[in-house]
């Protein structure tokens, strides 16, 4: 585990982001897994500003994202397929052709979770994948669990995530309560994972998920085994290690 100590967010985003622009420039065509919420926003924010530079090129990156909410359509301003277009996907020349996300109009769950499974396969992994961290420490939609789960699959919300989640609906009754999901499994193929944390609300997960036993109790524990794991995270994140 490769440690990034950095000053505040938006040192931490920068950093971040050198890393993601550094694969695009060093392979044009590789395939990003991307993550959606509060924590990567600063970093998209530095992508975008350096294709707008003339730094880098997405025309023949892949991508293919974390998570999505269980029926909520595209249109939806709280989707994650929204929440890409809004913070990534339409400020960089990225073909929408190449950007994947799980289908959560698809009620079928289990035909949902196969077809995603299938295009990561068909783009041969991820090179890199963006992760933040969950208060309870979940990475994606996997929740703390007796188990790890291995591949896409639904998931049921625990009541943390809904909380945590709920600022961005009109009430917590309107947040979906299940998402799809990629399993442990395929985030622990990626060649890279690529994790940022930012503030001292998270330094206490931060300490138990990397600093502690691993357990799926703890889901982001398990990136403690990964080979190239690059953990970026402020001075306040980091404040109990």
């Amino acid at each position: 585990m490769r440690v990034i100590r950095t000053k505040d967010y938006e040192d931490m985003s920068r950093k971040a982001a050198n890393v993601i622009g550094a694969l695009v420039v060093t392979k044009p065509d590789c395939v990003l897994g991307l993550a959606t919420g509060s924590s990567p926003v600063g970093t998209y924010k530095r992508l975008v500003e350096g294709y707008q530079a003339g730094d880098l090129d997405f025309s023949r990156v892949k991508s293919v994202n974390l998570d999505e909410y269980k029926g909520l359509p595209k249109e939806n301003e709280q989707s994650y397929y929204y929440f890409m277009q809004d913070n990534l996907f339409k400020h960089v020349n990225i073909d929408p052709a190449n950007t994947h996300l799980p289908d959560g109009t698809e009620p079928d769950s289990e035909k949902a979770c196969g077809d995603y499974d299938r295009v990561i396969a068909s783009m041969g992994g991820v090179d890199l994948q963006l992760l933040g961290l969950g208060h309870d420490g979940h990475i994606g939609f996997n929740e703390p669990n007796d188990e790890f789960d291995k591949e896409t699959h639904c998931v049921n919300l625990t009541q943390m995530t809904i909380e945590a989640n709920k600022r961005f609906f009109a009430s917590a009754d309107e947040v979906p309560k299940q998402a799809y999901t990629m399993g442990i499994a395929t985030i622990m193929r990626a060649k890279c994972v690529l994790m940022v944390v930012s503030g001292a609300d998270k330094a206490q997960i931060l300490k138990d998920a990397f600093f502690g036993p691993i357990t799926p109790k703890v889901p982001a524990s398990i990136l403690q085994l990964h080979p190239n794991f690059i953990l970026v995270a402020d001075e306040a994140a980091l404040s109990l290690i």
